[in-house]
């Protein structure tokens, strides 16, 4: 299951007032995208850890645990660029699709990534 949430932007009057260097006008600076919060759940009673690893984490599962909420319930929250990210979950060490995911794509291994799609 993937649950988005955007991150609030706000400008304050420093930051669009336009800065001077030896009495030229610079440009305001663009901030590059930020990232989303994306909650990620996965729901597998007989699991004893559960990590997600995609393309948003260069494919590194232990950067990514899921916590145990009870119930075989595991969830955690990432912070995603905007953009195409595919992910497989890593259960006990095996790398599964994400069976609530809306869409998916085949990999180079035969099998299938789940696709998450972070909008700005």
């Amino acid at each position: 299951m993937i649950k988005a949430r955007k991150k609030a932007k706000s400008v304050t009057a420093i930051d669009a007032a336009p800065a001077t260097v030896a009495g030229k006008a610079e440009a305001p600076k663009i901030a590059s995208p930020k990232a989303n919060r994306v909650s990620l759940e996965l729901i597998k009673p007989e699991a004893k850890n559960v990590f997600v690893a995609g393309s948003f984490n260069e494919w590194k599962p232990e950067e990514t645990p899921l916590m145990c909420l009870g119930e075989g319930r595991w969830a955690g929250e990432l912070a995603v660029k905007p953009g195409r990210h595919e992910y497989l979950f890593v259960v006990d060490g095996q790398w599964l699709p994400d069976p609530a995911a809306k869409e998916s794509v085949q990999n180079p291994f035969g099998g299938r990534n789940s696709l998450l799609v972070v909008s700005e």
